[in-house]
């Protein structure tokens, strides 16, 4: 299978190199794509310069990819993943406790994996992340605030196999004042809906990170679907 992904960048990149970028993105060094041209233009704005979608084709034939948005896994998964990389956390009550239950009980080793598809934790969504690891949202909320504001999946070539089957074919200029103005105002319609989302109750049966922790929760269990 072969499909078109983008990467935003202020600069143009015909041929992305294998063993760049930070070890402190969502899921380590990587090369990050998306499938939607407008969120790669955002991507490329990001620090406030005019910058690039770049435009790639990418064959999936032969590689190993792990889809955390599939039904195999759970957004704890995601979670671990972040818990594992990111290096800035809130503090809190439980906060590191929680994330090292998280990183014990729902890590995935990924070393085997070409690709790896799944949430981007834009600001917005890496303080929902946050807010769940800390209890002050539960599971379910979590779940809900994730599908705010248009997040969309980014997919990430991780290994060499993964580069060798991606080819440029072009790209598009993204400007500073448009696209920056377009991802802050996803991000501020993230956060609205998310403050929403918060304030209403609670269901009952709702999970908290210490009932995942009191109870012993761990990967797998039909709880988390």
């Amino acid at each position: 299978m072969k499909e078109i992904v983008y990467h935003g960048s202020e600069k143009i990149i015909e041929k992305p190199e294998y063993g760049l970028g930070s070890l402190h993105n969502d899921y380590g060094r990587g090369f990050y794509c998306t499938r939607e041209i407008e969120l790669a233009k955002e991507w490329a704005c990001s620090k406030g310069n005019d910058g690039y979608a770049n435009s790639y084709e990418l064959d999936y034939s032969g590689l190993l990819v792990l889809n955390l948005n599939s039904d195999d896994y759970s957004i704890l998964n995601w979670l671990a993943l972040l818990a594992e990389n990111r290096t800035y956390w809130q503090q809190g009550s439980i906060s590191k406790e929680a994330k090292d239950y998280i990183k014990q009980n729902f890590l995935i080793d990924i070393s085997g994996y070409d690709v790896i598809i799944g949430y981007r934790a834009d600001d917005s969504y890496f303080s929902f992340a946050q807010d769940f690891v800390s209890g002050t949202i539960s599971l379910g909320k979590l779940s809900e605030a994730m599908r705010l504001g248009r997040l969309g999946e980014q997919i990430v070539l991780k290994s060499k196999k993964a580069f060798e089957r991606i080819k440029y074919i072009g790209n598009e200029l993204a400007l500073a004042e448009e696209y920056s103005i377009k991802k802050a105002n996803r991000d501020a319609l993230a956060r609205r809906a998310y403050r929403q989302t918060k304030a209403a109750s609670a269901d009952i049966n709702d999970i908290y990170i210490l009932d995942i922790m009191r109870e012993g929760i761990k990967n797998g269990d039909p709880r988390l679907r």
